[in-house]
Order: structure tokens, then sequence, then C-alpha cells
């Protein structure tokens, strides 16, 4: 018996699409046959993604999103349905961080990593799920999936990124009562938290003195890369994972269970 993950027909929307795991999410899906619709603030990089999936013979959408402003995700998911059609997989990875210890942290600081990490990502999968909601009651056998990004840093504190695990581990329990709230619907919402991953955004860091004094203090004293993810994305978007719902999944090489 084999299991096959066929994304044919699928919608996948993907925000933070331009850069990092956002990207990389992108590719995969699209690779597995699904449209993707790759939102972010920055339209310049989302249309060279499109064109790089579209060169590989996937199919790819672009729509401009910014996940703190209400305004904007209201009509980004609007222009992604009228886009690529009805959303049947979103991929809720916008996030941001700042480094600075809490006693520092000044409202506009936190207000730039909560909006994003946390009411961002909220109103994002709310939006998307009115949708699917309206959907499901026409049609009870309709599957749809929310993947929402967290971190190893919601399960566990770092040193100095206080805010961002705060806002992280608000990420965790929101997949829990969303999974409670609409797996009824035929939504199932689960979390993947990743560890430390090499992207073009922190690859500089692992390479100095403090990045490789990091490594040296994880379990197998490595970091992972975006790729190390695609099999439990693949999963959680697939019709495959109709019994995983309101699941946090570590996807950090040990590190949450030290």
């Amino acid at each position: 018996m084999s299991v096959e993950m066929n994304f044919e027909g699928k919608i996948a929307l993907v925000t933070g699409a331009s850069s990092g795991l956002g990207e990389r999410f992108a590719k995969v899906l699209a690779k597995g046959g699904a449209q993707v619709v790759l939102a972010s603030r920055r339209l310049d990089r989302l249309k060279e993604l499109r064109a790089e999936i579209e060169a590989e013979g996937g199919a790819a959408h672009v729509v401009e999103l910014d996940v703190t402003d209400y305004g904007s995700i209201k009509s980004a998911i609007a222009h992604a349905e009228t886009e690529a059609g009805p959303i049947d997989i979103l991929v809720n990875n916008s996030g941001v961080s700042a480094t600075q210890r809490l006693v520092d942290v000044t409202p506009e600081n936190y207000a730039y990593v909560v909006d994003t990490n946390q009411r961002g990502a909220f109103f994002v999968a709310q939006e998307t799920a009115k949708r699917m909601i309206a959907r499901a009651k026409g049609d009870p056998r309709l599957q749809h999936r929310i993947i929402n990004i967290a971190s190893v840093a919601g399960l566990k504190v770092i040193p100095q990124i206080g805010v961002y695990c705060m806002s992280k581990a608000a990420v965790i329990h929101m997949t829990k009562a969303m999974a409670v709230e609409w797996g009824k619907y035929g939504i199932n919402v689960n979390a993947i938290c990743p560890g430390y991953i090499s992207t073009e955004i922190n690859a500089e860091y692992f390479e100095s003195e403090q990045g490789q004094q990091l490594i040296n203090m994880l379990p197998r004293k490595r970091v992972g890369h975006p790729e190390n993810l695609d099999g439990l994305l693949l999963l959680l978007a697939s019709d495959e994972s109709q019994f995983i719902n309101g699941a946090i999944i570590a996807a950090d090489d040990g590190m949450s269970a030290q």
C-alpha cells in the first residue's frame, strides 16, 4: 500500500512567500501540482518567484498582502480567490523577530512583532476560514487545510527574543482553538514549530563567531535547511492528514526536547 500526495486542482495561499521558508513552501506545493498564490508586501520578489515556478512547469499567482493591515488581508484573500479560485490550503507563514532584552522593549518594538506574528496570523486564518466554512456548508465532503508556522521559540523561551517567543506561543494556542472550532467544517488546523533553519536572511549570522557558538549548543550541533520541512509540509497540506487536527509539531532536530 502506498500513499501519494497529489495537489492537482488544489489552490494554496502562502503568506510571507517573498523569501525564506515561505518561498520554499510555495515551490514545494507548486511542484506537487497545486496552484500557488504568493502573498507578501514585496511584489518585485513575488514576481521573480512566480517566474521561477512557471519556468519549472508550475502555476503561481501574486497578491500584495500586509498582514498588519486588516483591510489588506481582506482584499488580498478576495483577490487570491478571484485570480486562482477557492483556497484549499493556507500556509500562514508571515513572521518577524527582534533581538532585545525585555526591559528594552518599547511599545513600537512590541507592536512590530505581535501585529505580524499573532494578530496578522489570526486575521489571515480567520478571513480564509470564513470562506472555507461557507463552502463546507454547501458541500460537507470538502477538506481544507490551514498550516500555521509557529516556532520552537513558542515551545521554549530563548533569551533576548522574549516578545517573539510570546507571539509564537500565542500562535500555538491559536492553532488549537481554531482546530476545535473549525474541525467540524472539514478544516484541519495544525502548526509547524521549526527550529533554527538557515535561509538567506540569517545564513551570514550562522557563519559568524556568535552563530557558531549557538550551533555548538544545539543537540546535534547543526542548523536545518528549508528542505528539511518539505515532508511535514506536504503531509499536513494533503488529504492524507485528515485525522491530524490541532497538532503542534516540532521540527527542530531535538532542540525542544532538551
